[in-house]
């Protein structure tokens, strides 16, 4: 029988919600692992809307539900209905949806604020000793509710200009946790916590090599489910 898991999206789009092809790549990894899948978002409006044409803010409010429900061809539930005892696992994508909306992120750093639900998820799959995946920026949510863990985003310094945002490793370590440097093809276990991460897009990467990076971070996941 597959693990059963939940894989919690944040919008729809890079700039303000999931990022698309990280998502996706999730979804094919746990498909090729024979995993259950379904899918939840916090029924809340977004931070904001950004063209993402123009790459400039869109005078518009959107739900963070609603337009989850796209990567998730309409079969999504809202987070507050998620109950850590009917899965094995949970998986977070990244994208600027989860520093805008399911946290607080990419307005206050390291002094965030995380969403009701998305702390109360974290928590009880944390108690319930259930893995936690996480890639590109999303690994934050858990430096924020687990002081101690170890995560990585990649790297701590702009390797050959390929970590623009390497700087978040360090505010994760002011944070109380620990950084692990890792290439984009590679995740880390932090095997005490049982959360996996993987840096994604946190790479200026091809994108085969992020796809097998969130490849690694998915079967590590299975691994300890």
């Amino acid at each position: 029988m597959g693990k059963r898991v939940a894989l919690v999206l944040a919008g729809c789009g890079v700039f303000d919600g999931s990022e698309i092809h990280e998502a996706s790549a999730a979804l094919v990894h746990l498909s090729r692992g024979g995993a259950e899948v379904k899918i939840f978002a916090p029924n809340i409006e977004q931070r904001d809307v950004v063209d993402h044409l123009k790459g400039s803010p869109a005078e518009e409010k959107r739900n963070v539900l609603v337009e989850s429900a796209r990567l998730a061809r309409g079969s999504i539930q809202d987070l507050a209905e998620l109950k850590a005892s009917e899965f094995d696992a949970v998986i977070f994508p990244g994208g600027f949806g989860v520093a805008k909306n399911l946290c607080s992120w990419a307005v206050d750093g390291k002094n965030c604020t995380v969403n009701e639900h998305v702390n109360s998820t974290l928590q009880a799959f944390h108690s319930a000793k259930k893995p936690i995946g996480l890639c590109c920026i999303s690994p934050v949510l858990a430096a924020k509710v687990f002081p101690g863990c170890e995560v990585t985003v990649g790297q701590d310094k702009n390797v050959d200009g390929r970590f623009p945002d390497a700087e978040t490793a360090s505010a994760i370590t002011e944070l109380g946790c620990k950084h692990i440097c890792k290439n984009v093809n590679e995740s880390h276990v932090d095997k005490a916590n049982k959360i996996v991460t993987t840096c994604a897009f946190m790479c200026k990467a091809p994108l085969h090599e992020i796809f097998d990076g969130i490849g690694t971070m998915v079967q590590e996941v299975l691994k300890l489910a």
